[in-house]
């Protein structure tokens, strides 16, 4: 059945929860998780304004302590679950590109992963992440709502 699942996060109470299914359906299956964060690459007229104050705590440190939050809550919650879990984290503009991306790279073989509600007019016009990453890639996705 599946053995490396991928639980794409944002951090939010919705993905929360789809990582909290994911990590028991790891459990029962004897599977391993790859926790997965997005962040979105700096404009490159701020990234420039970090550059030129070297401040000690550029946008991109603190995305990157924030994803490493994240992932560690993840972390955490498979570890009481006698999980393995391992994470990691991309900067891309398409978050559903970077998933579908980390799916192939690590292997995994089952992608679980939140939506908000009901389809929604900007929904039904631009699509959902999870639309996106169900609408491009070969993995299976358990959505979880």
């Amino acid at each position: 059945m599946f053995t490396h699942i991928l639980i794409p996060t944002d951090g939010s109470d919705h993905a929360m929860h789809a990582a909290e299914m994911g990590i028991g359906l790891a459990r029962q299956l004897h599977a391993r998780v790859y926790a997965f964060h997005v962040l979105a690459p700096l404009a490159a007229i701020a990234y420039i304004s970090d550059v030129i104050q070297h401040t000690d705590d550029s946008h991109v440190e603190r995305a990157i302590a924030r994803a490493q939050e994240r992932l560690a809550e993840i972390a955490e919650m498979a570890k009481a679950a006698n999980v393995e879990c391992e994470g990691g984290y991309a900067f891309d503009r398409r978050p559903y590109v970077a998933i579908v991306g980390a799916a192939k790279q690590q292997g995994c073989d089952l992608i679980v992963m939140s939506t908000y509600g009901y389809a929604t007019l900007d929904r039904l016009l631009l699509g959902s992440e999870t639309n996106k990453v169900l609408s491009c890639c070969d993995v299976p996705v358990l959505v979880c709502h």
